[in-house]
């Protein structure tokens, strides 16, 4: 029996959204015309696992239109390649849910996916409110810029490759008022790159 007085208080979990992100030490997720050739590969198989693990309770996928055209139909083609020894990683980038934020594009043009037109800000909140598994965000620039800005990543996913470009994309631009986190995990890769593992305070 409840005691008189006794108020049952249930606090709702909100899903984590995380931001995984190649970058240069000097913090660029692209060259200044999107160039992508100072990223590190081959991969060796402890960043795989590394990454493999932080996908695993992700069911949602977030992207921004320019990267979701390039993203999408890679991850399906490796999925449908039994030959590819990235298959099952491609498996899971196209089986799960992906929700690409447009202002032009107006419908899917991809298997399991939605376009929204509307409020990021809204949507992301909405999603995170939602039942369910983690919610994983690749980019672009842009989009996770703005994502940042607004305060909605909860985890970052650093992988700073060993490399310089003087110029580029960078995703820490136009923020207001300071952001802080703590380190949770640095985690150094045979390849060369080291995860660094950002929770929101």
């Amino acid at each position: 029996m409840q005691p008189i007085g006794f108020t049952l208080i249930i606090s709702k979990k909100m899903r984590k959204l995380k931001l995984q992100v190649q970058m240069t030490m000097d913090g660029f997720i692209a060259g200044p015309n999107s160039e992508m050739d100072w990223m590190t590969f081959p991969w060796t198989e402890d960043i795989s696992e590394y990454v493999t693990k932080l996908t695993e309770p992700v069911d949602t996928i977030l992207l921004g239109r320019n990267l979701a055209e390039g993203f999408i139909p890679h991850w399906t083609g490796v999925a449908n390649d039994p030959n590819n020894p990235e298959q099952e990683a491609g498996k899971k980038y196209y089986e799960t849910h992906k929700v690409v934020f447009s202002k032009t594009l107006k419908q899917s043009e991809w298997e399991n996916t939605e376009v929204e037109n509307g409020d990021f800000v809204q949507k992301i909140e909405q999603l995170k409110n939602q039942p369910g598994g983690d919610i994983i965000v690749y980019g672009g620039a842009t989009f996770v810029s703005s994502l940042i800005k607004e305060k909605l990543i909860d985890e970052l996913h650093l992988f700073i490759n060993p490399a310089i470009v003087g110029h580029g994309l960078p995703i820490f631009r136009d923020i207001s008022e300071k952001q802080r986190f703590t380190l949770v995990a640095a985690s150094p890769f045979k390849c060369g790159i080291v995860a660094l593992a950002y929770k929101k305070i």
